[in-house]
C-alpha cells in the first residue's frame, strides 16, 4: 500500500514519464468532500489486453521492468481506492496516450495522508528526458497550476543545488498557500 497520496501522484506520473509521454498533467482536486487524483499523458499507451491485466498484482508489461516480473503500482492504488470508498478508472489507447482518474472519500478512516505534494512534484520535474509535466493543485476553490518548463525557465537547471532548492521552495509555497 502506498503511504501517502502524494506516493501515489509520484508512482503514476513517473509511468507516464516512463512511457516517453511528451505531456503529463497531473491534477489533484479536494472539493466537496472528495479528493480526485488524474495522471492524463500521451505516452506510448496500452492495448486493451494489458488494460485488462494492469490491476493483477502477478501481471507487469512486458519490456517495461528488466529486473521484476510483478507489477504492484496501479493494484496497491485500487487497494487504496477501494479501502476509501473511492474509484479507480483507467483508459488508455495504444499509440494515444492513458488517464488513470482515482477518487477518494475525504473523510474516510483509511484514507491516507496528502503527504508531501511539493516533493513528490519535485522529484518528477527532475527525471531526465525532454517532457513538459504540468500539475495541479486544487483545494477548496483556491489552487495553483504549473508547467516543468516555466518553473525551469524561472529557477535555473534542477541539476544545480541553487534550482532545486528556489524549486523546492516554490512548490512549498504554492502548497502552503491553498486554503485549508
Amino acid at each position: 500500500m502506498h503511504a501517502s497520496l502524494s506516493d501515489i501522484v509520484a508512482d503514476v506520473a513517473a509511468n507516464s514519464i516512463e512511457a516517453h509521454a511528451g505531456l503529463v498533467r497531473v491534477s489533484v482536486l479536494e472539493e466537496g468532500g472528495t479528493i480526485t487524483l488524474k495522471v492524463e499523458d500521451n505516452g506510448k499507451g496500452m492495448d486493451r489486453e494489458i488494460v485488462a491485466r494492469a490491476f493483477d498484482p502477478f501481471y507487469t508489461e512486458p519490456g517495461k521492468h528488466d529486473k521484476r516480473k510483478i507489477g504492484m503500482g496501479l493494484p496497491f492504488v485500487k487497494q487504496t481506492c477501494d479501502a476509501c470508498g473511492g474509484t479507480v478508472d483507467l483508459k488508455s489507447e495504444k499509440g494515444v496516450g492513458t488517464t488513470l482518474t482515482c477518487t477518494f472519500q475525504a473523510d474516510n478512516i483509511d484514507l491516507p495522508p496528502m503527504g508531501d505534494l511539493a516533493a513528490a512534484v519535485l522529484s518528477l520535474f527532475t527525471f531526465d528526458g525532454d517532457f513538459e509535466l504540468v500539475f495541479l493543485h486544487r483545494r477548496n476553490g483556491d489552487e495553483y497550476e504549473i508547467a516543468r518548463s516555466e518553473l525551469k525557465d524561472a529557477v535555473g537547471d534542477f541539476a544545480s543545488v541553487e534550482g532545486l532548492s528556489l524549486a523546492r521552495e516554490f512548490l512549498e509555497s504554492q502548497e502552503e498557500s491553498l486554503g485549508r
